[in-house]
């Protein structure tokens, strides 16, 4: 081999390996083939665990860093003082059902004759307060009678003729039974008195803090014996899947990509290569975020695209920075 020939090889080698570390001169950019690099975050995505009640904290059977299913009892109050209030809402309960059962039943049998019999004492009362009345009349004019002796005879059958009234009126209300208007505020009671049953029971079973999803508890903020509030946080759980990833792409490559479309995620450390779909681009531009890091920072407008990612595992942690590659992305310029 002669120099000129050793030379002309070393040359294209040379060549050979600056085309590699160039990517061709810019020419197999992934902008100009069918490649196309996204950075961005594994999303954290997190629910904060309360009880819709206060109360004190009695039971938590579960540690940070366990892994939950959905459903799983992750703490408890004590439930007496609630327990309590079921208790006395049941009382009413039973005591507003008796109160309108009154008031269908009506009047007993023995309260209709007891009215009954009150009538006819009335009414003897009122036929001997009349006999008196119409023997006395004729007596006055006369004087036969005194004036002061006809008076209490017309007060008498005055007092007879009233007590008869209400005699009747007793008896009528007691063949009658309650009232419509009485019955209906019965019912109004007694269904007021089955809601608040209804919260008290509510209150009750909220006493027990289950798991909204399934994950990994990352945080436990309190301790049994503890005073908690309604609302306050008591744990943390990292919501593991779906497993989202945060991405972004450029104003210019924003006609390359579509929702559907299938990408590689890979990060830093882990040499398997995860699967995702497109699901989601942003209608809207924004500046590119800093924690997003390229291989250069700009403050160019990017498009935030959300990709679930369809081989997850636990070596793939929230807030992990990723790369992913998207291998049918449209040529640049389409």
């Amino acid at each position: 081999m002669n120099r000129r020939t050793l030379i002309l090889l070393i040359a294209t080698g040379l060549l050979l390996i600056i085309a590699v570390l160039t990517r061709g001169f810019g020419l197999l950019d992934g902008r100009n083939g069918e490649d196309l690099a996204l950075y961005g975050n594994v999303d954290i995505r997190e629910v904060d665990m309360a009880f819709r009640v206060s109360g004190r904290i009695a039971t938590m059977p579960v540690e940070e860093g366990a892994k939950v299913s959905k459903g799983t009892l992750l703490a408890t109050l004590d439930p007496a003082p609630i327990a309590d209030k079921v208790a006395a809402a049941d009382a009413a309960v039973a005591r507003a059902q008796a109160a309108l059962d009154k008031a269908l039943d009506g009047s007993r049998k023995q309260e209709v004759e007891q009215a009954r019999q009150k009538v006819a004492a009335a009414t003897a009362l009122r036929k001997k307060a009349a006999e008196d009345y119409a023997r006395r009349q004729p007596l006055v004019d006369s004087g036969a009678i005194s004036r002061a002796a006809w008076d209490g005879t017309k007060a008498q059958f005055d007092a007879a003729n009233a007590q008869l009234a209400e005699a009747q009126a007793v008896l009528s209300l007691a063949e009658e039974g309650a009232r419509k208007e009485d019955i209906s505020a019965a019912r109004a009671a007694l269904a007021q008195a089955k809601a608040e049953r209804a919260s008290a029971g509510t209150s009750l079973s909220d006493t027990k803090l289950h798991a909204a999803a399934d994950g990994t508890i990352t945080t436990r903020t309190m301790e049994p014996g503890a005073m908690t509030a309604a609302g306050q946080t008591v744990m943390t759980i990292a919501i593991a899947r779906p497993m989202r990833v945060r991405a972004y792409v450029t104003e210019p490559d924003l006609g390359r990509v579509s929702p559907g479309m299938k990408v590689i995620v890979k990060a830093d450390g882990i040499t398997k290569s995860y699967h995702g779909t497109i699901g989601y681009i942003s209608p809207r531009a924004e500046f590119t975020p800093k924690s997003v890091e390229t291989e250069s920072l700009r403050t160019d407008l990017v498009y935030r695209l959300r990709i679930i990612v369809d081989d997850p595992d636990d070596a793939l942690r929230q807030g992990q920075p990723v790369t992913i590659t998207v291998p049918d992305a449209r040529p640049a310029g389409n």
